[in-house]
């Protein structure tokens, strides 16, 4: 997308106390760690905590625990309506299974992650119309991968290298073995992840899978990261919605919204990325739904999860072993 059409939002948030000395600096003089990591500015971090399979093994961990504590999981299905029975003061939830069943659950709260676009239009009763609007005018920016296995020549060893060399298509290549080289389990091979970044419907996201391996494999050569010789396999992911527009009017939808649901919807609790309509790191995202969850224990809203990640340092900068306290979304650092 062109800068111009990206509000400055964007940049406070993602590149947050990067200046251009700060990354000349790091760019040319030796790395010396430095005593406080919180120092640290976010954008020049070299290291991450990762779980040995990924991400999604926190996810399974979760699950397994909510779980142990006699509560559901249920995967598999699909939202189509989320209704407020006034009557009963309670929420009934819609929704339709693989097989084309269809299910209701009810309860005293919702706590909703999914597009604030598809949540308005699904709302009964009915939100005011310029709310609909609102909601309707909030723009997402879609993702695919195009994912490589490859003969392991080790050509680079970092997480990810953004690419921006206009004679190319791919912005992002991922490199799973450097997150973890369990990842990959069989060290002849590694796997490197093209990301391409376009529109849901547009011309790259409805080439065929065949065609877009193809073209990984070709842009992989051109940006000299590999020979397509050495490519053995490979497959295409698509992540629809995967980041939430900063345009010049989203914030004043996304205020629109709020306060209307403030107004209109008792006990519904927005949280996550795509739920609150804010590029968040997946960290910043969990927190939402921590302090939404000890809202609904609390009876009250005693945490603003609207200010994670506004008036919070990020947490990959801070220390191994820190404790966060979070209070009213500021946030408290305890050192061990």
């Amino acid at each position: 997308m062109s800068c111009k059409e990206i509000s400055a939002d964007w940049a406070a948030q993602r590149i947050k106390g990067l200046s251009l000395a700060s990354a000349i600096k790091n760019a040319l003089l030796p790395k010396r760690q430095p005593k406080d990591r919180s120092q640290v500015v976010k954008t020049l971090i070299d290291t991450f905590r990762y779980p040995r399979l990924g991400p999604g093994m926190m996810w399974e961990a979760c699950a397994k625990k909510v779980r142990a504590m006699g509560s559901e999981v249920l995967l598999g299905r699909t939202v189509t309506g989320c209704r407020f029975d006034t009557a009963a003061g309670i929420w009934i939830v819609s929704a339709r299974t693989l097989d084309g069943r269809a299910e209701e659950y009810s309860g005293e709260h919702v706590i909703a992650s999914m597009p604030i676009r598809q949540l308005v239009a699904q709302l009964e009763p009915r939100l005011p119309e310029l709310a609909l609007e609102a909601g309707q005018s909030l723009r997402y920016r879609d993702f695919l991968t195009v994912c490589l296995i490859l003969r392991e020549r080790n050509r680079f060893s970092d997480n990810w290298i953004y690419i921006h060399d206009p004679s190319v298509k791919v912005g992002r290549v991922q490199n799973y073995k450097s997150w973890s080289p369990e990842m990959v389990p069989n060290a002849n091979y590694c796997c490197y992840g093209l990301e391409y970044f376009c529109f849901e419907g547009d011309g790259l996201w409805s080439t065929p899978d065949d065609e877009l391996l193809s073209l990984g494999k070709k842009e992989l050569e051109q940006i000299q990261l590999a020979v397509a010789a050495d490519v053995v396999d490979g497959c295409v992911v698509r992540q629809p919605k995967a980041y939430p527009v900063y345009d010049e009017d989203y914030k004043q939808n996304v205020d629109t919204v709020r306060k209307t649901l403030e107004t209109n919807c008792r006990n519904l609790h927005l949280v996550g990325r795509n739920g609150m309509h804010k590029y968040n790191n997946q960290d910043h995202a969990m927190m939402t739904a921590l302090l939404a969850a000890r809202n609904v224990l609390a009876g009250e809203s005693r945490y603003n999860v609207w200010a994670v990640n506004e008036d919070a340092e990020y947490h990959e900068a801070g220390q191994a072993g820190e404790e966060h306290e979070w209070k009213r979304g500021t946030i408290t650092v305890v050192r061990p």
